[in-house]
């Protein structure tokens, strides 16, 4: 079917380098890194889990590894990728239920799950350390 001439007249379909990136596209392509985020913090969160019931020195171990800055500022991604990939799956059941679909309420959806995150991400963090 390919070999038939009007083959070669058929528009292609349009490259990531046609597209303007919009926030509603990189908002799309934050929330599957996310999601590939929470697989690695998941497996960081059963290691914690495991090193406390296999003993105290692994324990203490990983929470020394997890209380310093870079320890700190994984935990800090983590939390953010939770609620970030938490709130884009609202902002999803939203469209599911046939709402927000107007572009500008779209535009708005996809920069305030960002601002949302971060803000939640601070709070989270302000509290903790309080």
């Amino acid at each position: 079917m390919s070999d038939t001439p009007d083959a070669a007249n058929r528009p292609l379909s349009p490259h990531l380098q046609i597209y303007w990136p919009r926030g509603n596209m990189i908002m799309s392509i934050v929330h599957r890194i996310t999601g590939v985020a929470l697989y690695a913090g998941s497996a960081l969160l059963a290691l914690w889990l495991v090193t406390a019931a296999f003993s105290p020195d692994a324990f203490a171990f990983v929470n020394g590894v997890l209380a310093s800055w870079l320890g700190r500022l994984v935990l800090i991604g983590f939390t953010w990728a939770v609620l970030h990939h938490l709130i884009g799956g609202l902002r999803h059941l939203v469209w599911d239920s046939g709402r927000g679909f107007e572009l500008p309420t779209i535009a708005l959806m996809a920069w305030g799950t960002l601002a949302l995150s971060v803000v939640l991400t601070a709070v989270v963090w302000a509290v903790a350390v309080m």
